[in-house]
């Protein structure tokens, strides 16, 4: 071939190009060479090419990037995170909610801070989490970006500094959650934070959430180290995310609100000298309390405009926000403390969570709990009539639907359409039950059947955690999702991959965004592209999002027509995973997503991955830069 004449290694032709600025779509081909970006545009010569990708009738895109992930463990037991890539994603983002394995595994002194940590505040298993601490063979902040250039990874990776573990490492897990630190503590976690800056991280996070919970005895009842921190430990360490101009990530301390906007207002450069770009959880319609969003986003608002020179956003989901719950043991029930007990024991320790269930005192607090600002003359019920509750969990017997039920006829059906039918089988109508199951099962109940909180009661005494169903907690209402992706107080993607693997699964909620957008029109379907794509990696400081000549090719190809099918709800699947040795809910969008590129490699198509994946270093440890 002449030397005048370029050789490339792929060009992908004929397809719609969204280059994630907003702007309206180009159809162009895009030609690849040595993992990046080489040329763009009309009728690209494919003779030039070794390959050639037709993409007549699809719709590229910069790889997604997939903003609010916990997927740190998995990361590190299979590094092609293939669960994340097959729905778009080419970044993914970890080290959340103060939780992260930057400092390795950090076991000492009988403490085993990642079990310890995570088990409860993600629902992740301890067989699982204790699988990935045999993995993290580092022991400092360095060492783990590092280490990434071993791995065989799928998508690029950027981490937070969590607050929870740099704690732990300065201060000992015990003196973590028991005392504040000294002078000389606090200045080695500044020292932390600010080499691990230097060193590519994102910034610092945090978590305020009242109920994350360590999970290891004699802590069951101790909140995460994060949550122990002071305003001015947290102002400190703020200031050296503040000066790099870097990232803090948190949570709403959503139990004390005063408290909560005081925390939130370190984002102002005004009140503090220079803004500090917060990332917080989370734009998110509450059923029980619809007016908390737009207060949250008020707030945004106020503190992002010129006079208080904020820089925060609201992390928004794409989706219905809906838990699944195995018996109790869900970040749904987490909030009650009655509840919060059963979820405190072991997993596999039925005989202490019988016990707790044959207690008159547990279920005279657990029918306290259950009916706080449901039932009675109470602040708490004003507050809830009023549409401001205390507590969203969700315990109303009509949004509670059985998914995974121990009588098949319940599947599909609400608690309450089954009291129901229990209460017209207690009259005397035997033909109620409408199999030799349920009716077996309907006679163990109390008869007389008092209320929901005795249905639940019953459920959980007799089934234990082998009952499973859901609840829309956020998001019900399809047509408020759209405006809080497009409100410029949001940034898509609180995913939470990797997290609650039993009880969540939104994967391909970045998709999902899509989707919304696709069916408003193709301009604003550019605008989510773009806050996918480079918008995020513009406020994280991370060199990626975009399809400009000379960047990595990490691309995104989908089939537009079948975005507009998708219905993420039904193609949820429970299955177990080799990994884990363990079950997983997980998100399926086959047919959506055509193609997946990172680093220029094929990494998914066909509907399923290439031999690429979890075979090769495509992705990178990203280090972040001040922006």
């Amino acid at each position: 071939m002449n030397a005048q004449i370029p050789h490339w290694d792929t060009i992908i032709s004929n397809a719609l190009v969204f280059d994630g600025t907003g702007a309206a779509p180009e159809q162009i081909d895009i030609a690849i060479k040595q993992g990046k970006i080489v040329a763009k545009g009309q009728n690209l010569p494919a003779a030039c090419a070794n390959e050639i990708i037709d993409g007549k009738d699809q719709w590229l895109m910069p790889g997604l990037l997939d903003i609010h992930t916990h997927l740190d463990l998995e990361v590190e037991i299979d590094p092609g995170l293939s669960e994340a890539v097959r729905h778009g994603t080419t970044t993914v983002l970890v080290g959340n909610c103060s939780l992260g394995l930057c400092y390795g595994a950090q076991k000492k002194d009988g403490a085993d801070p990642i079990v310890d940590c995570f088990a409860r505040v993600e629902n992740v298993p301890k067989s699982v989490l204790s699988k990935c601490v045999e993995a993290a063979t580092w022991d400092n902040s360095k060492d783990y970006l590092d280490h990434f250039d071993q791995l065989a990874l799928g998508p690029n990776i950027a981490a937070f500094i969590p607050h929870s573990m740099l704690r732990i490492e300065v201060m000992g897990l015990h003196d973590s959650i028991t005392r504040e630190p000294t002078d000389k503590e606090l200045d080695a976690m500044s020292d932390l934070v600010k080499s691990g800056i230097d060193e590519g991280y994102m910034g610092l996070s945090t978590d305020g959430l009242p109920f994350h919970y360590l999970s290891n005895s004699p802590n069951t009842d101790v909140r995460i180290p994060t949550q122990h921190g002071s305003f001015g430990e947290y102002k400190k360490l703020l200031q050296v995310v503040r000066d790099r101009g870097r990232v803090w990530q948190t949570t709403a301390i959503i139990e004390n609100k005063l408290k909560m906007f005081r925390y939130f207002a370190l984002t102002s450069g005004l009140l503090h000298g220079k803004p500090l770009k917060t990332s917080a959880l989370t734009a998110v319609e509450f059923p029980q309390f619809r007016r908390a969003v737009h207060i949250f986003l008020g707030f945004a608002k106020l503190m992002n405009n010129k006079f208080f020179k904020g820089r925060m956003h609201f992390q928004s989901l794409g989706t219905k926000f809906r838990i699944w719950s195995d018996g109790v043991v869900s970040p749904l029930y987490e909030e009650l403390p009655a509840t919060c007990k059963l979820i405190a024991t072991d997993y596999d320790d039925v005989a202490a969570r019988q016990a707790m269930l044959n207690d008159p005192q547990f279920i005279k607090d657990f029918r306290h709990d259950w009916y706080l600002g449901r039932k009675g003359f109470s602040l708490a019920t004003l507050k809830a009539k009023m549409g401001a509750p205390d507590l969203n969990v969700i315990r109303e017997p009509h949004l509670l639907t059985f998914d995974g039920a121990p009588i098949a006829d319940w599947n599909g059906e609400t608690f309450l359409q089954v009291m129901e039918r229990l209460n017209d089988f207690q009259q005397g109508n035997q033909g109620a039950a409408r199999s030799d199951a349920e009716r077996e099962a309907l006679a163990l109940f109390p008869n007389p059947l008092l209320d929901d909180a005795d249905f639940m009661l019953h459920m959980l005494s007799t089934y234990d955690t082998k009952f499973r169903f859901y609840a829309d907690v956020a998001n019900d209402r399809e047509e408020a999702i759209l405006p809080l992706l497009l409100n410029k107080n949001t940034l898509p993607g609180f995913n939470d991959s990797g997290a609650h693997l039993t009880n969540l699964a939104f994967f391909d909620g970045n998709l999902m965004s899509l989707k919304h957008a696709l069916n408003d029109s193709v301009a604003t379907f550019s605008k989510i592209v773009k806050r996918l794509t480079r918008e995020p990696a513009e406020f994280f400081g991370l060199d990626t999002g975009t399809i400009d000549i000379g960047a990595q090719a990490d691309i995104t190809m989908i089939n537009p027509n079948a975005l507009r099918q998708h219905d993420d709800v039904a193609t949820r699947i429970y299955e177990h995973r080799d990994i884990f040795n363990h079950k997983q809910l997980l998100s399926r969008s086959d047919g959506v997503v055509s193609n997946v590129f990172i680093n220029g490699e094929c990494v998914w198509r066909n509907n399923q991955v290439t031999d690429a994946l979890g075979k090769k270093t495509l992705g990178r440890a990203l280090r972040a830069h001040a922006s």
